[in-house]
């Protein structure tokens, strides 16, 4: 069996995640699931960072120590990644005794054959960010990435050395033209940091107390950079004798999916630890746009943050899913509000999925008791709604393949309205009042019935509570994307799928709701 590791970045744990945080846990449980449905072993990781100044500061703020904290933390990430209904295999954490250990053991190993040396550093650095920058880097004086204020910082810490790799880390994206997408983002990461050349990473820090311990001074802290990246072989088996069973099986990662945000710590930093370990890099990083509210990326000083449990607990976690996973475009920023959600649960969900649903079960039912064998009853109207179904698929297979994920749902919902105008074509309420019709009739509800149960199997890894209330309406357990020409149906009592919002109504209630809170 093919095998796919894909892995999330690991959230912050700082506190709770908003939608757009959220979107890239979805992202990757659409990835994972597709992968499962279409026959791969799939092991899906994700989890969080749990070290450093800010989250020590945090920590000292709620009168916790930082464990305390970071507990709680991590467990409120956790719970949001379960009410989106993500189906991940490890919930890795970066304060794991284990993760620790091999972190320790890479720092040794990296010191001892000369790639990490100690200095003195210099420079400014954010809090937020945890980030060193020179003072040509600052833009108008602030943190280049946040925009935030930077303080001058002095202190001893041990350096990587960026500018050995640097070369072959350049030659390895050039030659590898997938290893970094979407392409924008590779060339950003060539002209931008690795051309101008690397300067040696800070690794290391005396600053703050919380995080692991250089195993060979204990004065320092191994810092972010080797921590939290290389969590993606701490916990699949790796130390720094080659790793064990799982680690070859799983090693190298098939997909990184990450924040644009954080690329260049992924496509960066990241391959040239891997590069010093004499380890394979990840088969490909995909950096992911954001999801902006009002055109405006989401932060707590601005006020505009929708949480993902809020969302759930007013549309449903597929409804949710959908928004995300249809609306984010494949490289451009995508924008989410309640309006937007509404309309396209109404145009989407309720019109085109939903109301096909409801109506073919209910004539399943009104003519046919419910029964439906495939009579092969054929017309001209029949081939190219055929054809529609059997090429989806593979034009389904297409765009997950290039992680185009919006395009995919776009490929079935195409179907499901080919569905609907197959049913005003045909007409079955005129069908059924003409016996000699009958098997036509039964025919063309077996074709409709066929393409549901298929969308549904295509839509599971997007909606995958939404696929299994429509296999039970169908009363059926084929769960696969092949036509069956010689099936039958015994379909349950149709429950609707999803309802048409008020959309002024519901506006109304959630400013009632947010006036509250």
């Amino acid at each position: 069996m093919e095998k796919f590791y894909i892995a999330t970045a690991i959230a912050y744990a700082s506190g709770k995640p908003h939608i757009g945080n959220t979107y890239e846990i979805v992202l990757a449980d659409a990835i994972a699931r597709f992968k499962r449905n279409r026959g791969f072993e799939v092991y899906f990781q994700t989890g969080t960072d749990e070290h450093g100044e800010k989250i020590e500061q945090k920590a000292l703020d709620a009168f916790q120590t930082p464990q305390e904290y970071v507990d709680h933390i991590s467990k409120e990430i956790q719970r949001i990644w379960d009410v989106m209904n993500t189906s991940y295999d490890k919930f890795v954490r970066t304060t794991d005794v284990h993760h620790k250990e091999i972190v320790q053991h890479i720092f040794q190993k990296l010191y001892d054959q000369g790639d990490i040396y100690l200095d003195q550093y210099e420079g400014w650095y954010c809090t937020p960010c945890e980030s060193f920058w020179t003072e040509s880097q600052l833009v108008d004086g602030k943190c280049p990435d946040c925009g935030r204020d930077v303080s001058k910082r002095s202190e001893e810490s041990y350096f990587f050395r960026m500018s050995k790799y640097q070369d072959q880390l350049i030659e390895y994206i050039e030659s590898h033209p997938d290893f970094i997408k979407p392409e924008a983002r590779k060339n950003e990461m060539i002209n931008n940091f690795l051309k101008p050349g690397l300067q040696d990473l800070c690794v290391s820090r005396t600053s703050f107390d919380w995080g692991v311990r250089v195993p060979f001074n204990d004065k320092h802290v191994v810092y972010v950079w080797i921590d939290a990246l290389s969590n993606y072989i701490t916990n699949i088996g790796y130390d720094v004798d080659g790793g064990n069973e799982t680690f070859k099986k799983w090693w190298p990662c098939d997909l990184h999916l990450i924040g644009k945000d954080i690329l260049r710590f992924h496509t960066i930093y990241w391959p040239i630890l891997l590069m010093a370990l004499d380890l394979p890099l990840p088969k490909q990083i995909f950096g992911h746009p954001w999801l902006l509210m009002n055109n405006d990326k989401m932060s707590k000083s601005k006020g505009n943050i929708m949480y993902a449990d809020d969302l759930v607990d007013l549309f449903g976690v597929d409804a949710i899913r959908y928004y995300l996973l249809h609306e984010i475009p494949f490289q451009n920023d995508g924008t989410i509000s309640y309006e937007l959600i509404m309309e396209r649960i109404n145009s989407d969900l309720a019109n085109v999925l939903g109301n096909l649903v409801n109506r073919t079960i209910a004539m399943a039912r009104k003519y046919f008791d419910g029964h439906i064998e495939n009579k092969k009853i054929l017309d001209s109207l029949d081939e190219e709604f055929l054809e529609s179904i059997s090429l989806m698929p593979r034009n389904v297979d297409e765009c997950m393949n290039k992680l185009e994920i919006g395009r995919a749902i776009d490929e079935v919902f195409e179907v499901l309205r080919k569905s609907n105008k197959y049913i005003d074509d045909t007409a079955p309420w005129t069908l059924a009042k003409d016996e000699a019709m009958k098997d036509r009739l039964e025919t063309v509800l077996y074709h409709l019935l066929e393409s549901i149960r298929i969308c549904a199997f295509e839509l599971s890894p997007f909606m995958p509570e939404t696929s299994e209330k429509i296999f039970k309406q169908l009363n059926s357990t084929v769960k696969n994307n092949e036509f069956n020409e010689n099936g039958s149906y015994v379909v349950s009592e149709p429950v609707p799928l999803f309802l048409r919002i008020d959309i002024a109504k519901k506006l109304e209630e959630i400013q009632a709701k947010n006036e509250v809170k």
